[in-house]
């Protein structure tokens, strides 16, 4: 089976530049969610994002429309049942995941792949939801999808081969650089990350300097972007409940134990760009 329909479960930030990704890459995408209005913000970024490309010379306005002609965006489930693979991405949360992904086991053919974007949450245990966990697997895009080449494909002990190349190759054909590895917590990145964001929310907490200046430093040092503005476009909702994921999941060492100061700004609806303040104020959404 050669992938030619790509399904998405989700229109939010991640799902709807992954759908945006794979359309510029030729594939016909099918964009599910369950309300109309996410979907036509999700679709309203993706034609945003394309009129970007177009003011900037990078495509004409005819390939922004046939790109957006090669998404349906539909508020159905049973729209997923003809995809050769669907992508799931929606809210980092076991229980909604493993209901979707039986849900998806009933409704798509056998040769069907199910993957999930997760940052955190085992594959082996939404496969098991499902009866083909040989043919699930984790696909870990990074924020933004349109531009981050790193994509984690993430196998489990049954997942199969030809599931495992199939990923590797679709990645290779929407222009993400694959890297393979096993169920773990936080897999690779989100992994290695994490004492990125900890280190520097605790020296916040202790106030030793400021936000501003430990981001200035670490990109002076080479970062692209320092942990507090990265965290707020991550949104920090994301990043605190990775953050406790791997923490419960590796036996709540000291070292990975979650901020309190995160969890506070979660509480209060302070996620980031997308609320528009977070450890930063915004005065307009981010470009996706």
């Amino acid at each position: 089976m050669t992938i030619k329909t790509v399904g998405i479960i989700g229109a939010g930030t991640m799902g709807n530049g992954i759908a945006h990704t794979a359309a510029a890459s030729g594939f016909d995408v099918t964009l599910i969610d369950v309300a109309e209005s996410f979907l036509e913000r999700g679709m309203s970024t993706i034609a945003s994002n394309l009129q970007r490309g177009v003011d900037k010379g990078k495509m004409t306005s005819e390939e922004k429309q046939q790109v957006l002609g090669r998404i349906r965006a539909t508020s159905d489930i049973a729209a997923a049942a003809n995809a050769d693979i669907v992508i799931e991405a929606i809210i980092e949360s076991l229980a909604a995941k493993t209901q979707l992904f039986a849900q998806l086991d009933a409704l798509t053919g056998s040769e069907c792949i199910l993957a999930s974007n997760t940052s955190s949450i085992s594959i082996t245990k939404i496969a098991a939801a499902t009866k083909r966990p040989d043919k699930v697997i984790g696909m870990h895009f990074f924020n933004p999808a349109t531009i981050m080449k790193l994509v984690e494909v993430v196998t489990t002990d049954h997942t199969n081969e030809n599931t495992k190349l199939k990923i590797m190759e679709l990645a290779d054909r929407i222009g993400k650089t694959a890297v393979l590895c096993k169920d773990a917590p936080g897999f690779i990145v989100n992994h290695v990350a994490r004492p990125f964001y900890l280190e520097a929310l605790r020296l916040a907490e202790e106030k030793i300097t400021d936000m501003g200046t430990m981001d200035k430093v670490l990109e002076s040092a080479g970062f692209k972007m320092g942990p507090f503005h990265l965290m707020d476009l991550i949104g920090n909702d994301i990043n605190y409940t990775v953050s406790h994921s791997l923490y419960e999941a590796l036996g709540k060492p000291s070292r990975l134990k979650p901020s309190a100061l995160q969890e506070n700004m979660v509480k209060q609806g302070l996620l980031g760009r997308k609320t528009g303040s977070g450890f930063f104020h915004y005065t307009k959404p981010p470009a996706e």
